[in-house]
């Protein structure tokens, strides 16, 4: 039967699709395989047989261990393209029933239902939308506009709808993903309790309409983390994926080939500040680095000049997950490192597939890769200690250093601008976060209101834009008793000008309870002490593995009193302030943290130990990487 597969996927890849049908079509009734059924759907959506295709994707739904959300959802618009209205919004409904915030089932509605079922009038725009009471218009603007994140009538949308169906998962988490993203702190203090009470009630219910970054946001338990399941068009992998996939025939070369998969790969990419370095010091005589890229040609575009000295590319973005797949394994990977988990667009949902002996986990996302095959994640002992290990699917390969590479030769380290120039006031103690504002939780906020209580010669400088979210930031400041003329905002900008301005910080205050990571490298990298307290997840482990890294570990305290303390003894110690900033200064090229060569070294050891297991047929199990000598 894998031969009649194999030689169909042949015919499909070469055109040849009447024959491909001719070869696939017997299988529907021979193969329990979900695969080759999806395949003959995709041949017949070339041909445009799109009535056919979708009633075949409908039936690779209905098998074992199919990615059944993406199935239906690729039914559902093919049913509304060849006309059939009725099938189409049958299957919108059963795409609602898994996930009733699912966009694709929103479109389908939208365009399938009769106007007489949603409106007695015809309703023209997103408002008129929005302004109805009626759940059937809402939901038909979700699949309008929910995928604008920067559109900020998912407010109103969200809340609304949220009246309509208050026990639904799936839409309380997009109104509180809505209300981080523009700092709406009234929606946060009203719904973030109570939806951590319904978390007490019923955690796995209540979280699976949420997505894993989204709630990191808030939450640092990693088994509640962990629960977090809302990734679209990801379904489990089998439970026996990953011993068959490790079970297949491999040939393995003289050198380790290294696979690394992203839509990050643009230099101006914040991964990128970080892992270029790892590309540029990868020894060519033992490794040979491809780059799995589907990286969006817009950003592409953006790019000034660094991928040129990557290495090979193999461009996915235009790609199906079938042909990514197959891209990736004629490649003959020993090693594929996947480098954005569940973080925006990622694609990691091809990790289900066997694609390499070893699939590894690292960087991108700070956790657990849920319902993602990979046999490692790639940490430290600092994020990833012994006891988070049962909460995670992967085994740790933990790093002896930090987890985080830093590419010290193309960062840009500006001169720092002077405070006037910024709007800073001359003599203040000056405390700063430039994180990104979706990580300003309501924890952080109550904990930096602390910090101002104490330090009354403090003022807390921002990267908060727009006029709505800085007097939102503001009023919940002044909730918290704090005079919101202390509080200083600062707009975004380029990257090297960003860095000349943070240096006009006198220390920055760290978010909880998921950290700053690149914004925390890049503020010691600019000489600003970074204050942070011992977190519960990797997501708030970060600026303590980095610190380390540094030689500052006197800057992470034990608790949210001893990061207190810890912040207004810096404030009322300018002698100190300065000592810490000529310490980072002379640590910088000296200590782990901004060591490329050392840390390559160190990932390579890992790599090398990840493939002797893999050859000796030995399963994948946890290690330490032994620290090179200093």
């Amino acid at each position: 039967m894998q031969d009649i597969f194999a030689t169909a996927r042949a015919a499909y890849d070469g055109a040849r699709y009447e024959e491909a049908i001719s070869l696939l079509a017997p299988m529907l009734a021979e193969t329990p395989d979900w695969q080759p059924v999806a395949l003959l759907g995709e041949t017949f959506d070339r041909l445009g047989m799109a009535a056919e295709a979708a009633e075949v994707f409908e039936m690779a739904a209905a098998r074992p261990d199919a990615e059944t959300h993406y199935l239906l959802q690729r039914a559902a618009r093919l049913q509304l393209a060849s006309g059939r209205r009725d099938k189409a919004m049958a299957l919108a409904a059963r795409l609602r029933r898994i996930d009733p915030a699912d966009t694709v089932a929103a479109e389908v509605l939208a365009e399938a239902m009769p106007a007489a079922v949603l409106s007695s009038r015809k309703v023209e725009t997103v408002d008129d939308l929005i302004a109805s009471d009626d759940p059937e218009r809402l939901l038909k603007a979700v699949g309008l506009i929910a995928e604008d994140q920067r559109d900020r009538r998912n407010l109103t949308l969200f809340s609304r709808l949220r009246s309509h169906f208050p026990e639904d998962p799936f839409i309380r988490a997009a109104l509180l993903a809505s209300a981080r993203y523009f700092q709406a702190y009234d929606i946060l203090t009203r719904e973030e309790p109570l939806l951590r009470r319904a978390v007490e009630k019923d955690a796995a219910a209540v979280l699976a309409g949420e997505t894993p970054y989204q709630n990191l946001l808030w939450c640092g338990d990693e088994a509640l983390n962990a629960l977090a399941t809302n990734v679209s068009g990801l379904e489990p992998p089998a439970s026996d994926a990953s011993a068959r996939r490790r079970a297949m025939p491999h040939h393995w070369g003289e050198k380790i080939r290294i696979g690394y998969l992203s839509n990050d790969f643009w230099d101006d990419h914040a991964t990128m500040r970080l892992f270029q370095s790892v590309l540029t010091a990868h020894d060519s005589a033992r490794f040979e680095v491809t780059l799995f890229c589907y990286t969006n040609a817009r950003f592409v575009g953006f790019d000034g000049g660094g991928r040129a000295d990557w290495g090979r590319i193999v461009r996915l973005e235009k790609l199906s997950d079938q042909a990514a797949a197959d891209a990736i394994r004629a490649a003959g990977i020993d090693i594929l490192v996947d480098l954005k988990g569940h973080s925006a667009d990622s694609r990691s949902r091809l990790m289900n597939r066997p694609l390499a002996p070893v699939h590894v986990a690292w960087l991108g996302f700070p956790g657990t890769g849920v319902n993602v095959d990979c046999d490692y994640v790639i940490g430290d002992p600092v994020v990833l200690p012994q006891t988070a290990q049962a909460h995670y699917r992967e085994a740790f390969c933990r790093l002896p250093e930090s987890y985080q590479p830093n590419d010290p030769h193309r960062r840009p380290l500006p001169d720092p601008l002077p405070r006037e120039t910024l709007g800073l006031p001359a003599d203040a103690v000056v405390f700063a976060n430039f994180c990104s504002p979706r990580k300003n939780s309501l924890e952080s906020m109550a904990l930096w209101a602390r910090v101002l209580q104490r330090c009354e010669s403090a003022v807390y400088w921002m990267m908060v834009d727009g006029d709505a979210e800085q007097a939102s930031t503001r009023r919940h400041f002044a909730s918290l008793g704090i005079d919101p003329a202390r509080i200083l905002f600062a707009p975004k900008m380029a990257y090297h000008a960003h860095l000349a301005r943070a240096q006009a910080a006198d220390a920055c205050l760290d978010t909880f309870p998921y950290n700053g990571h690149t914004t925390t490298s890049d503020m010691l990298w600019a000489g600003v002490p970074v204050v942070t307290k011992r977190g519960t997840n990797f997501a708030s482990r970060v600026s303590e593995s980095l610190l380390k890294a540094i030689g500052l570990p006197e800057l992470v305290a034990d608790d949210a009193e001893g990061f207190i303390d810890l912040c207004a003894a810096l404030a009322s110690d300018r002698a100190r302030i300065a000592e810490l900033k000529q310490r980072l200064a002379a640590n910088r090229m000296s200590t782990p943290l901004f060591d490329a060569d050392r840390f390559c070294r160190h990932l390579e050891q890992a790599y090398g130990t990840m493939t002797e297991r893999a050859k000796a047929g030995l399963e994948p199990q946890a290690f330490d990487v032994e620290a090179l000598p200093r």
